[in-house]
């Protein structure tokens, strides 16, 4: 789906925060507590990560870099990043890493379309280069239109200006989930297509939930899935979603949703049960809601249970 309107430009993501990981273990640590491969992180590279609790819930997600060789930036939604920052540091224990809010410190934009394009140049997605000082992560296209994510000390990009809206409706169409703290402890990260994005991997050690993640992929049990939906109706992160032929209770849950550019209703990324996908229809709130128009993700989707995930 392309907008009308062509978005370009950047703007401040107000909404997100910044973890800082520093010490000669920054990275052995992330890598012992999050979903991604972070021993062999370069300088040239980000990461998709998600941190689940024991249950291989996801607590939180993060856009990860190295900012230099022991220090690492984790941005993440705001609303999850005090309890995720004060569970973290619980487990730093012996290892050289000290964990602080580093928010105030850095500031992040959203980049979209021509300019991303611009910034990012030949980037590759989930990788970063310095431009300015700042740092740009070439982060996955959506709509059509390029993305990145530029984080520095100060300033701010010399680019047109776009709303939050219009970045938060390309972040649900990325097909990329963002954790915020009315979906933390929701999903298993398969749940959210995480393993799809980029967000987990499976030849890594251990990680908090890991032996709950890894048995959903070997074993090949995901029953639920994230999938792209328009509504003509607000929605927002945490709401349920009913099944025609089952209004007693919820067959989904909507992970994140922003408005459509056209000022019509909202899109969304909603967890749902595979079965529910087989005949019926699907409603926000209850089975009387608004209904839900399934659109195409960016990327292919198992809707076969049984199927490997």
């Amino acid at each position: 789906m392309n907008t009308h309107s062509p978005i370009d430009g950047a703007v401040p993501l107000t909404h997100w925060g910044v973890i800082r990981a520093r010490g000669a273990d920054a990275a052995s640590f992330l890598h012992s507590q999050l979903t991604n491969d972070f021993a062999p992180l370069g300088l040239s590279q980000a990461r998709l990560a998600g941190y689940c609790s024991a249950k291989g819930r996801l607590l939180a997600s993060f856009v990860a870099w190295k900012a230099a060789h022991d220090k690492i930036l984790l941005a993440c939604h705001a609303s999850v990043l005090p309890a995720t920052l004060k569970r973290l540091s619980m487990f730093v224990l012996r290892s050289q890493c000290k964990l602080s809010d580093a928010s105030t410190e850095w500031r992040l934009f959203g980049v979209a379309g021509v300019s991303a394009d611009a910034l990012a140049g030949d980037t590759a997605v989930w990788h970063k280069r310095e431009v300015d000082g700042a740092a740009v992560i070439r982060l996955p296209d959506a709509a059509g239109l390029a993305r990145a994510l530029w984080a520095a000390p100060a300033g701010a990009p010399a680019l047109p200006a776009i709303t939050l809206d219009a970045w938060s409706w390309l972040e649900v169409h990325s097909g990329v989930p963002v954790i915020e703290a009315a979906t933390a402890e929701q999903f298993v990260p398969q749940m959210l297509n995480f393993e799809l994005v980029g967000g987990v991997n499976f030849q890594k050690g251990c990680y908090p939930g890991q032996e709950v993640v890894a048995r959903a992929h070997y074993r090949g049990t995901v029953k639920r899935r994230m999938f792209l939906f328009d509504v003509d109706a607000p929605a927002a992160a945490g709401q349920e979603v009913f099944h025609s032929s089952d209004p007693g209770q919820p067959a989904g849950m909507v992970a994140n949703a922003a408005p459509r550019p056209d000022g019509s209703g909202h899109s969304a990324l909603v967890e749902v049960k595979l079965a529910a996908l087989d005949g019926g229809s699907l409603h926000l709130g209850s089975v009387d809601g608004p209904r839900l128009t399934r659109l195409a993700l960016p990327y292919p989707v198992p809707t076969d249970a049984s199927a490997t995930a």
